[in-house]
C-alpha cells in the first residue's frame, strides 16, 4: 500500500485465532509501527454526514425525487418534487427548505411548520420517497450487472450481490471486497461470501455510498501480508486506510 497507513482490525471467527492473535492487539504487526491490530467483527456504521446519506431511516440527498401530498388541498396534492444538488427543494407556499440529510418525516414537519404558521390551520402533510439517486452503491466486479443500485431500508452484502443478479460463472465468492468512508476514514473489508451462507459470520450490513467489489484480486491485495500472517482466518478482514 506504498505510503498509506495502515490500522488493520481483524475480524475473527474461531477461538484459536482469538488466542493467536490475542497477544498482538494493539501493538505493531511485523515490527511496523504504522499497522496496529485491534479486534473487531464488522466494519464502523457511517453516520449521518457519511451518507449525507432498515430499518433504519432514509435520509434526503441531492436529486432526490419525492412526493408530497397536504391533505385537503387539492393544489397541493401528490406534488412530485426534486431536491437540487445542494439537497434542497421548493415548495408553494412554503418556499425554498434545505432537506439534505433529513428523513421525509422530518421534511413532513418542517413543511407543516410553514403553512400552520400562515396558511393552513392543522396542516396534514405526507413526504415519500419516489425515486433515490443519491442512496446507491456500487457493485462492481463479477457479477452478472455491474451498477449503481438504490439503497432503501436495510441492505446486506448478499441482498446487494442479488440485487445486481448475482454473482457471475467466474465470481470468487471467497474475494468479495467492500470500501467505505467513515467520518474522513477509509475502510476496507474482505467478505467470503461462502462461508456467509453456510453461517459461518453473519451477513455484514451494506450503506449508501459502500463500493461492493466481487471477485477481483487487485482489491485483494490490500489483504495479502495480513493473509500470511493470520492463514486459517474465518471471519472477515477489516483494513482501514489512510492518505
Amino acid at each position: 500500500m506504498g505510503d498509506l497507513k495502515r490500522n488493520l482490525i481483524i475480524g475473527m471467527g474461531s477461538i484459536g485465532l482469538v488466542l493467536a492473535v490475542a497477544g498482538c492487539a494493539g501493538k505493531p504487526l511485523g515490527g511496523d509501527s504504522t499497522v496496529n491490530v485491534v479486534s473487531s467483527s464488522e466494519l464502523p456504521a457511517p453516520g449521518r454526514t457519511d451518507v449525507l446519506s432498515g430499518d433504519r431511516p432514509y435520509l434526503i440527498g441531492p436529486f432526490d425525487k419525492l412526493t408530497i401530498d397536504v391533505f385537503g388541498i387539492p393544489e397541493l396534492s401528490q406534488r412530485e418534487v426534486q431536491t437540487d444538488a445542494s439537497g434542497r427543494l421548493s415548495f408553494p407556499l412554503v418556499g425554498t427548505l434545505e432537506v439534505a440529510g433529513r428523513t421525509p418525516s422530518e421534511v413532513e414537519g418542517l413543511i407543516k411548520g410553514r403553512l400552520r404558521g400562515s396558511y393552513v390551520r392543522d396542516p396534514q402533510v405526507t413526504v415519500n420517497l419516489r425515486e433515490t439517486v443519491s442512496q446507491v452503491i456500487t457493485v462492481d466486479g463479477e457479477v452478472r450487472e455491474p451498477g449503481l443500485y438504490p439503497v432503501v431500508g436495510r441492505m446486506t452484502l448478499m441482498r446487494a450481490v442479488a440485487t445486481a443478479k448475482g454473482a457471475s460463472e467466474f465470481a470468487k465468492l471467497d474475494d468479495i471486497v467492500v470500501f467505505r468512508t467513515v467520518q474522513g476514514q477509509r475502510y476496507a473489508a474482505l467478505y467470503n461470501l461462502k462461508a456467509i451462507r453456510r453461517g459461518a459470520y453473519a451477513d455484514p450490513e451494506v450503506f449508501a455510498n459502500d463500493v461492493v467489489v466481487v471477485g477481483d484480486s487487485p482489491a485483494r491485495r490490500l489483504f495479502r501480508n495480513l493473509i500470511q500472517v493470520a492463514p486459517l482466518l474465518t471471519g472477515p478482514l477489516i483494513v482501514a486506510l489512510q492518505n
